[in-house]
C-alpha cells in the first residue's frame, strides 16, 4: 500500500515475534521492519506474574505500541498482546487470545484485530515425581515447547524459565524438589519458546493485514472492518431466531461510514440443532 511503502515499521517485541510478523508485513505493506532490543515489553506484564499486567489486553497493546514508538523515534509500529485461559464460549477448554495492533502516527491510524484460538498447550500442574514431570512435559510438547519450573503456583522466587533441554529440566526439578518435596511445572507461553502460540500470532498478523487492506468505501481510509455482529439467524425448521450470526456491521473509524453484510456465512437459515426451541 502506498501510504506504507518503504517506511520503517517497528515490531514491539523482545520475544522474537518478528520471525513470523516481519515477512508478512514487509511483503504485504512494503515496509522495512525492525525491533528495538532496548525496549522491555516485560514491563507491561509477564506470564509468570513477577510483573502484573495492570490493564486489559487492548489497553496494554496500545500502550506497548505507543511507548515503543516513542522510545524508537518511529511513527509506524505493530505490537501484540496475548492472554491464556478458559475459552469465552466454554470454561472447560483453554484458549489463546491475541490482540495485534498497528499504529500509524503519521496518518493518525489505529487498526486492531483479535484472534482467539483453541490451539494452545497452555497448562500448569504440581508434580511430586520425575514420572509426573515427564508425563506433563510430553503432553506440553516439550522440548520443542519450553517449560517453566517454580516452587509453587504462586511463588515468584527462583523461577526457572525457558527450559528446552531434558537434562536441564531434571536438574531444575531435583533442586526444587529437594527443598519443597514438589514443584510446579507450567508451559512457557512466551512466543520464542512456544511455536504453537507463534503460529497464532502469525495468523493474527495475516488478519491484521487483511483489515489494513480493507479500505472505507466512502473515504478510502484503511482498516474498514467488523465492529458489531447481529445475531438472530432463523432456524430452518421453526423459523425462530437463533444465536447464530445474521449479519456483520463494518464501519470506518475515521468518517463513521458503516454498512451491513447479511448472511456472512453464505447461509440464510440455521440448522435446528442450534435452535433453543427445537433443541432446548
Amino acid at each position: 500500500m502506498e501510504i506504507f511503502a518503504n517506511r520503517k515499521l517497528l515490531i514491539a517485541t523482545k520475544h522474537a515475534k518478528e520471525q513470523v510478523m516481519a515477512p508478512l508485513l514487509e511483503q504485504a505493506l512494503g515496509v522495512r521492519c525492525f525491533t528495538n532490543p532496548d525496549f522491555d515489553t516485560d514491563a507491561f506484564g509477564t506470564f509468570t506474574a513477577e510483573v502484573e499486567r495492570t490493564s486489559d489486553p487492548l489497553t496494554t497493546v496500545r500502550q506497548k505500541c505507543r511507548l515503543a514508538l516513542a522510545a524508537s523515534h518511529c511513527d509506524l509500529g505493530v505490537a501484540s498482546e496475548g492472554s491464556f485461559g478458559p475459552h469465552p464460549a466454554s470454561v472447560f477448554v483453554n484458549a489463546d487470545e491475541e490482540f495485534v495492533m498497528l499504529i500509524d502516527q503519521k496518518n493518525n491510524l489505529e487498526i486492531t484485530v483479535r484472534e482467539i484460538s483453541l490451539h494452545t498447550n497452555f497448562n500448569g500442574q504440581t508434580v511430586d515425581s520425575e514420572e509426573e514431570l515427564g508425563a506433563f512435559a510430553e503432553a506440553a510438547l516439550f522440548p520443542s515447547h519450553g517449560l517453566i519450573l517454580r516452587k509453587s503456583k504462586k511463588d515468584k522466587s527462583g523461577i526457572v524459565k525457558g527450559i528446552t533441554d531434558p537434562d536441564q529440566l531434571i536438574r531444575a526439578f531435583r533442586t526444587i524438589y529437594g527443598e519443597c518435596r514438589s514443584a510446579y511445572v507450567e508451559t512457557d507461553m512466551r512466543a520464542l519458546y512456544n511455536p504453537t502460540r507463534m503460529a497464532v500470532i502469525e495468523k493474527a498478523t495475516a488478519a491484521l493485514i487483511a483489515k489494513v487492506k480493507s479500505c472505507c468505501p466512502q473515504c478510502a481510509t484503511p482498516g474498514f472492518g467488523i465492529t458489531a455482529a447481529k445475531r438472530g439467524l432463523k432456524c430452518s425448521l421453526c423459523g425462530s431466531p437463533t444465536n447464530s450470526v445474521l449479519s456483520y456491521v463494518y464501519s470506518c473509524g475515521r468518517c463513521g461510514f458503516a454498512q451491513e453484510e447479511v448472511y456472512p456465512q453464505a447461509k440464510t437459515t440455521e440448522d435446528p440443532m442450534y435452535c433453543d426451541y427445537c433443541n432446548p
